[in-house]
């Protein structure tokens, strides 16, 4: 073994697949790139989530208390990367990237057609949101692309560098 340096060690342990984030604002629809987000409970689904306070989209998700987590598939990462390297305040996000907003149904934020995957959220809990940035989601609308049962998704290692999912495998599980 050898020393990490700690400002290293979200590498290791970053949470899930690199997703994008919608708002909608005073008329205005944003995306950004996240990757620091994680599932907090099943049923209702509760999703976890920092979103810098230099980032556009903290407003947005502050004034408004709702926005949607889209799921891209791996093939979609260098448009999810090129939306993280520009700011909403400066860019019309959905018209330079060429993405195709999709209306919720719960939500003012809209949905990412290119997504495998869209899941409408409305804020329920902002007490860590001025200390850590972090806000607490519930889902309450979820949406999936029938034609992609099983896409890949991507997944930040850390400066730059990403990996797709790999091979599926199947274990047997207790958990119903």
């Amino acid at each position: 073994m050898k020393d990490l340096a700690l400002s290293e060690v979200y590498r290791l342990i970053e949470p899930g697949p690199v997703v994008l984030l919608t708002t909608a604002h005073k008329g205005r629809a944003n995306v950004m790139t996240m990757s620091w987000h994680m599932m907090v409970d099943f049923d209702p689904p509760l999703i976890a989530c920092v979103v810098s306070d230099r980032d556009h989209s903290f407003a947005a998700l502050r004034a408004t208390k709702e926005c949607v987590v889209a799921i891209p598939p791996a093939g979609m990462a260098e448009t999810v990367v090129a939306i993280s390297n520009c700011s909403g305040r400066d860019v019309d996000k959905f018209e330079a990237f060429a993405l195709t907003k999709r209306k919720a149904e719960k939500v003012s934020a809209p949905l990412v057609a290119e997504c495998f995957a869209n899941i409408e959220c409305k804020v329920v809990d902002t007490r860590l949101a001025n200390k850590y940035c972090l806000f607490v989601m519930q889902g309450v609308k979820a949406w999936i692309d029938p034609a992609c049962k099983e896409s890949k998704t991507i997944h930040h290692q850390g400066l730059g560098s990403f990996v797709a999912d790999g091979d599926r495998i199947k274990l047997k599980s207790a958990m119903p």
